[in-house]
């Protein structure tokens, strides 16, 4: 009995030691979220700060689920006067067409969008939100938008029909709203008909409700946002392997994203980060400032 007490006690020093080892140290994870933010996989960050696949994965998941927690709460009463919305594709496990049968109509696999709302002048993002691309999620979305807001703002979204009630539910009369509706031509055949996207020819400005300025009606700051998206987190791009397995991984890829975007990455034509545009900050973030949100509940 003598000798399974000490082995035991012995397992357990060893297991308590173990666990001490696993906690990384804040110049690690700094570097592990410099790597991740700069647009390099899973993989390629383990290989390049010398940790686990699975080490790398877990502290994303945690590190986004902080950095979720410290935007929700930062973000608000912001000055805001101008405000462009779109939704960026991507797809977790598979995409639609590819899911197995026995995982078809599973909640987190196949095509998700991420819907983002982008200040036109300080370029902070207002609020993200991850799911399918419908009115339950647009309404979701826009109510977490105007939550946000100071001003009376003017509203810039693509012609998708789901944002009208989406509007109308989260501002009621309170927004000067406007569509763009822009018009696609047919590819020529020398186009690469499987990934070329269609030739726009043109758009229209539709004004919506209030009296939002045509000279203003505009998505391009947003769609600029979903170029960034793709270039900074791996399992955006496309034609790769690098694509999301679960759900969780995602959201916290996208909430890592928005808080080295919005506080610590210097944004080339402001000489500022947007979190200092829009006076949510006052000085651009630290990596190591990022990494300090973990120890915050």
């Amino acid at each position: 009995m003598l000798a399974i007490a000490r082995s035991l006690t012995l397992r357990t020093r060893l297991c308590i030691m173990s666990s001490m080892a696993n906690v990384l140290k804040t110049e690690k994870r700094a570097a592990i979220i410099a790597a991740l933010v700069e647009g390099n996989g899973i993989r390629a960050t383990a290989r390049m700060v010398g940790v686990s696949k699975d080490t790398v994965s877990k502290l994303q998941v945690e590190i986004g689920a902080a950095c979720a927690r410290y935007q929700a709460e930062a973000l608000i009463g912001l000055p805001c006067r101008r405000v462009q919305v779109d939704e960026i594709w991507s797809f977790v496990y598979s995409k639609a067409k590819n899911i197995p049968a026995h995982m078809a109509g599973r909640f987190g696999v196949g095509d998700v969008w991420t819907f983002t709302a982008i200040d036109a002048d300080s370029k902070l993002c207002v609020s993200w939100l991850v799911g399918p691309r419908d009115g339950g999620t647009a309404t979701e979305f826009m109510q977490d938008v105007a939550s946000r807001l100071r001003n009376r703002i003017q509203l810039s979204t693509d012609g998708h029909a789901m944002y009208l009630e989406a509007v109308e539910d989260a501002f009621g009369a309170a927004v000067d709203y406007a569509m763009i509706q822009k018009i696609y031509g047919p590819m020529s055949e020398k186009d690469e008909r499987r990934y070329s996207p269609a030739v726009c020819k043109g758009a229209k400005k539709m004004r919506v409700q209030g009296d939002p300025d045509p000279k203003h009606v505009s998505t391009s700051y947003v769609e600029r946002q979903n170029l960034t998206m793709r270039m900074s987190m791996r399992r955006f791009t496309r034609l790769t392997n690098a694509f999301s397995k679960k759900l969780e991984n995602h959201v916290a890829a996208v909430a890592l994203h928005f808080m080295h975007y919005n506080f610590a990455r210097t944004h080339q034509s402001l000489r500022v980060t947007p979190a200092m545009a829009a006076g949510v900050a006052n000085h651009p973030w630290e990596i190591e400032e990022i990494v300090a949100l973990l120890g915050q509940k």
